[in-house]
């Protein structure tokens, strides 16, 4: 990976110019509660010492994260460009605006909307602006209305029930979906009549064929492809095949995987926004941009989408997109592309590592940016190995496996992710080596007893990665030349 590559290899006027401006930042918090800018910089600190392998993260720009601390916080924008409930929102216009059309140009997208604060809410907006596309608008229609206010108390509960009485098929939490994919603890799932496609048992790949055929026995209004653990890639023009034979809409929630759609890594059938109605992502995961959410969306979904505030959002977080877009822009430059290709390559280098050194795989690798290691392997549930990892200055979390015998909570499997660590300037030898110390460490841990908490790791097995991974951290360093 080259330099230019890496977002924490800025030139030395750069790194001296951010430096200045978040020591001034820091000494103006100080005055006021110098506990928060402790935690800072120890935050700071920590971030650099540790080998940062959660799948959702990233290290942001200094350029996105000094543009959330302006006084675009200050001000409140209901509405959209153009169409504000509040005065003087003409610069709050000037952001989104950017924001939207450095997304559209990204994505090749008819339509952006970058209002959502979170994944969550993008995935709220999604379902809402489909409902009100293909549930409200028809019934208003049919019952001579223009708007909801329109009805009569009798003929609002009509719809008002028809609009909760809707279908959802997306992909089972335990082979790689996400909580906001129709499922009950999440909002989703009580919005929704939900149903789950899994993966082949033997493969652990998606089967396109199985998904058609629960897609026409229950007959979604909304199909939702998409993964937050799933290490393979998906195609998305036979998903919208599917949805078009029973007459869904396709969502595609590309949260984890939107920094390779964007860097081009993922092309063609593997791309989803040509084949998707409508496609949701976070902001903050391999796109490298601030913590936030964007919808794309064909021209028949964004008017609902672009009515995603009031409906679902409260007051747009004008800080966090003028950040987005900062972001985006920097998504846009040919750097971008040769990081996003260097996560994947990164990731089947992870793969490789493992796989010599006889840990277990779900699918047996990876073709996009994460691995999920089953840890039963070596005696161990998935609490256990993070804790252990951790122990160590290995940051992971626990994550399900197909058909996981230790549930949602203990797990038994670990994901791991190269988005961050390559944004470091991490390669494939780096990679390797991270493998052989997360084999090291699960390979002298033990569990204790019948607890799928509680473990014991060898003596100096925690000192020795720690001394190990700071090697390799010390000569790929994190905002190097940012001094506090």
């Amino acid at each position: 990976m080259t330099a230019d590559s890496s977002i924490s290899a800025p030139g030395t006027e750069y790194a001296a110019t951010a430096s200045e401006a978040y020591r001034a930042a820091l000494a103006v918090i100080e005055s006021v509660e110098p506990r928060i800018a402790d935690a800072t910089r120890k935050e700071l600190a920590d971030q650099r010492d540790s080998l940062k392998l959660i799948a959702s993260e990233n290290y942001a720009s200094p350029a996105v994260l000094l543009t959330m601390g302006t006084w675009f916080s200050d001000k409140y924008a209901e509405g959209t460009v153009g169409h504000r409930f509040y005065a003087a929102c003409q610069n709050v216009d000037t952001v989104e605006s950017l924001a939207a059309e450095h997304a559209r140009e990204l994505f090749g997208a008819p339509y952006a909307y970058a209002q959502p604060h979170s994944g969550i809410d993008a995935n709220l907006v999604a379902f809402w602006a489909i409902l009100a596309t293909r549930i409200e608008a028809p019934g208003l229609a049919e019952l001579g209305a223009k708007h909801v206010n329109d009805l009569s108390e009798q003929d609002w509960e009509k719809l008002r029930n028809k609009l909760g009485n809707q279908r959802l098929l997306g992909m089972s939490l335990d082979t790689g979906g996400h909580l906001t994919h129709g499922f009950r603890p999440n909002i989703s799932g009580k919005m929704f009549h939900q149903r789950s496609y899994g993966t082949d048992a033997q493969t652990g790949l998606i089967d396109y064929d199985a998904v058609a055929a629960a897609a026409r026995e229950f007959k979604p209004l909304i199909l939702v492809a998409g993964y937050s653990a799933y290490p393979r890639r998906v195609n998305f023009a036979k998903m919208r095949e599917i949805a078009d034979e029973v007459g869904a809409t396709l969502l595609v929630d590309m949260a984890h995987f939107a920094g390779l759609v964007a860097g081009k890594v993922f092309t063609g059938d593997e791309d989803p926004v040509p084949h998707a109605h409508v496609t949701t992502t976070t902001t903050h995961k391999s796109l490298r941009g601030p913590r936030g959410g964007l919808v794309l969306a064909t021209e028949e979904y964004a008017p609902a989408v672009d009515k995603g505030c009031p409906m679902v959002l409260g007051g747009p977080l004008s800080h966090v997109m003028a950040a987005k877009a900062v972001a985006l822009a920097e998504a846009r430059q040919p750097a971008f592309r040769e990081y996003a290709q260097a996560v994947a390559d990164n990731a089947q280098s992870l793969a490789e590592g493992f796989t010599k050194r006889g840990a277990n795989l779900v699918t047996g690798g990876t073709d996009n940016h994460l691995v999920l290691l089953d840890v039963t392997s070596f005696g161990l549930t998935g609490r256990q190995a993070e804790s252990a990892l951790l122990d160590a200055g290995v940051v992971t979390n626990r994550n399900a496996v197909p058909a996981d015998p230790n549930g949602a909570w203990y797990t038994s499997g670990i994901r791991f992710g190269t988005p961050a660590l390559t944004t470091r300037g991490f390669g494939a030898a780096e990679f390797d080596k991270v493998a052989e110390l997360v084999v090291d460490v699960l390979s002298n841990t033990q569990a204790e007893g019948s607890s799928k908490a509680k473990y014991t790791i060898a003596d100096g097995v925690a000192d020795r990665v720690h001394a190990a991974s700071a090697e390799i951290l010390a000569a790929n360093p994190l905002y190097p030349g940012l001094t506090l």
